[in-house]
């Protein structure tokens, strides 16, 4: 890597290139949310889409040129004139006009075999194409971006087109050279060496724009960073159509922190990329990348009983960065893997004090858990249960006295079957007996449990389950196989999950279910005064 210090230019595509993914779909009013949070942010570039490709693109722009932005520069996004047409005539041009925005990025044919087979037209055309589009779009007062598809795959086809393009997009007033792996098939060593190949020939600032069909999207962004481009795009979270787009969260996170370009984005700003992650990740209705490169939830969390007692110790001996360099938090996940150090890391987290000569019979029951079936990575709200446990902890809030549940279809009435529990449990001193009916016996032992408990605590009308999720650890014995059974609950203000383990899937769901109300009651949602 080169020792000089370089300016980058972030330029995001979330917008228009990120919701190109196939389960992946923005409202209008989405869009605007990111774009603020973009801005605010501080990305100096942000493209809104391609105006006039679909009534939602369109829209966006009319309300988008109305907002005021702080940092960003928002961009419209459209393609040269067609084949035979004259650049005044075209409607894609005209659409990008009218999209209003001062800057515009174009995107033209740089592989000849698209030019011939695609567009089925002479490469001189192909090269008058974008001549004339980038110098009818600066006519009209716009700044243009030009955006070479296909890039590298045509310098590798047919060098001298792919060069000519270029040098008419230059020519014509564009202000930077987007070099595009479209196919996203190229590797570290082809993007640095074209890239060098086209820096000493080019005159306007150079920029890359990957996608990550080889994985390798990042490294090539960054590559390029070292070989001389100015301007990098990308998407969050690696939004995008196939394998996605460069991920321009780790991509920040990588120049400012491991590369020096401080500029990249305002002072203080790489500390909310993990926000910006999960941000974008909600309003795409999309879970987020757990273990996503800096912004996941399991970035920086340590599972090996080794690696947990050095962090405890000295935490840069395990980590590549501090967790709140880029807004996230170490975790530590306590399975057979830990030792004392992990527990007492998991117990700080949790706020409890456990004992010294308590840990020792918390790790013993951890790992004979573990052993068992139980897992503890996801299900946190049963392990602080047991944590507590091992300190001397027993819940007060109610107690089981016993529970049954039975499911009834009668053949040939054409009825769903009937699943139907009753509970038995006392509650501060008073015995309650309660049944109720369900879609099916879980649903029916829920049901029952909070009809029971409800009874005392009217702040279980905040919680509710939200999943129920059943694992076969041992296929090979058939219906005699021990299952794993996590349940997540919510209050409406946080969430939790909760491990139950048995041969019998029934047994499995009530230990869940029940360790779930219990850290419920345990936390409640604070009151919040009108």
């Amino acid at each position: 890597m080169s020792d000089t210090p370089v300016s980058v230019e972030l330029y995001d595509t979330t917008l228009r290139d990120g919701a190109q993914q196939a389960d992946l779909s923005y409202t209008v009013e989405d869009r605007l949310r990111i774009l603020h949070k973009l801005d605010q942010i501080g990305f100096p570039y942000i493209e809104g889409g391609w105006p006039g490709a679909n009534q939602r693109d369109t829209e966006f722009f009319q309300l988008a040129t109305k907002e005021t932005l702080e940092h960003a520069q928002l961009t419209a996004f459209g393609m040269t004139r067609r084949a035979g047409e004259r650049a005044e005539d075209s409607k894609v041009l005209r659409e990008l006009l009218d999209a209003g925005t001062e800057v515009v990025c174009l995107v033209g044919k740089a592989w000849d075999l698209h030019v011939t087979e695609a567009l089925r037209t002479d490469l001189d055309e192909g090269v008058a194409m974008v001549r004339d589009s980038v110098a009818f779009l600066r006519a009209q007062g716009r700044r243009v971006f030009f955006d070479a598809e296909h890039f590298f795959d045509g310098h590798a086809s047919d060098p001298t087109f792919a060069m000519a393009v270029l040098a008419a997009a230059e020519d014509a007033g564009a202000e930077r050279l987007v070099l595009c792996d479209t196919n996203g098939g190229m590797l570290p060593f082809d993007i640095a060496r074209v890239v060098r190949t086209v820096k000493e020939r080019a005159s306007v600032p150079l920029g890359i724009h990957v996608h990550n069909d080889a994985g390798c999207a990042v490294a090539n962004s960054l590559v390029a960073v070292d070989a001389g481009v100015l301007q990098v795009q990308g998407t969050v979270n690696g939004y995008g159509e196939r394998t996605g787009n460069a991920d321009i969260v780790p991509i920040t996170a990588d120049l400012v922190l491991k590369m020096g370009v401080h500029d990249a984005l305002p002072e203080g700003s790489v500390e909310h990329l993990t926000e910006l992650a999960h941000y974008v990740a909600e309003i795409a209705n999309l879970s987020p990348e757990s273990r996503q490169p800096y912004a996941g939830r399991y970035a920086f969390t340590h599972k090996a009983g080794l690696h947990t007692s050095g962090v405890a110790r000295v935490s840069r001996a395990y980590e590549h960065v501090a967790p709140e360099a880029v807004g996230n938090r170490r975790g530590v996940v306590a399975s057979d893997y830990s030792g004392g150090a992990s527990i007492r890391m998991k117990a700080e987290e949790f706020g409890l004090a456990v004992a010294d000569d308590a840990i020792p019979a918390a790790v013993d029951e951890l790992k004979t858990r573990e052993a068992a079936g139980y897992t503890y990575d996801l299900a946190e709200a049963s392990l602080e249960l047991l944590l507590r446990r091992a300190g001397g902890w027993t819940q007060a809030y109610f107690e089981i006295e016993s529970y049954r549940v039975h499911v009834e279809e009668r053949v040939g009435d054409g009825e769903d079957p009937l699943a139907e529990a009753t509970v038995k449990v006392t509650t501060k001193g008073t015995r309650h007996i309660e049944s109720a009916e369900g879609q099916g016996p879980v649903g029916a032992l829920d049901n029952a449990l909070r009809k029971a408990l409800a009874n005392d605590y009217p702040q279980l009308d905040d919680m509710k389950l939200e999943d129920f999720r059943v694992r076969v650890l041992d296929r090979s014995v058939g219906t005699g196989a021990v299952v794993r059974v996590l349940i997540d609950m919510s209050n409406g203000e946080r969430e939790w999950t909760t491990v139950g383990v048995s041969e019998n899937i029934i047994e499995a769901s009530w230990e869940a279910l029940v360790e779930g109300y219990t850290f419920g009651l345990l936390h409640p949602r604070e009151l919040v005064e009108d």
